[in-house]
């Protein structure tokens, strides 16, 4: 196992291994996952550019990252590689997926229901500022939510 591997956890280390390789591709990194499900651990790798994502190019990437995870051998047991789409209702997850998606339609899904009593519910994505979610609701009503706070944000084709 890398001895980056006891301070860094596994999606961090991989994400900075293939990033060089999927901007020489013409791809950006959406997400990288680590997960186990069942006896299998996934490796997923969520790639994205402005065009949109093709089936070759998880392929090209896929081919690509293959020969660099095993030279730095990040991971010790074995795993299964998959390289996606993050597809049309993408999970936001990072600072700058929030940024980038200011003013979208969003699906939220809370830890604990909100004072409305709301566990899960559409609203508009209004503005993302120190892990603080600003959203607008279907009833035109402002809330704010800690990211921490919540269990996903995705992107989602409602309409206020």
């Amino acid at each position: 196992m890398s001895s980056k591997k006891s301070s860094e956890n596994t999606s961090t280390v991989v994400w900075k291994i293939i990033e060089p390789i999927a901007k020489n591709l013409g791809l950006d990194i959406w997400d990288v996952q680590f997960v186990k499900e069942g006896t299998q651990w996934y490796l997923r790798v969520f790639i994205d550019n402005e065009y949109g994502i093709t089936i070759e190019d998880c392929e090209n990437l896929s081919r690509a990252i293959d020969k660099p995870l095993d030279e730095h051998d990040p991971i010790s047991q074995s795993y299964c590689l998959e390289v996606c789409s993050p597809g049309i209702e993408r999970e936001l997850k990072r600072p700058e997926h929030f940024k980038a998606f200011i003013g979208s339609d969003v699906l939220v899904k809370t830890i604990r229901p909100i004072e409305s009593g709301l566990r899960e519910f559409n609203a508009i994505l209004k503005d993302f500022n120190n892990n603080i979610i600003s959203l607008q609701l279907e009833n035109g009503m402002d809330i704010k939510i800690e990211k921490k706070n919540t269990v996903y944000v995705k992107l989602n084709d409602f309409e206020i």
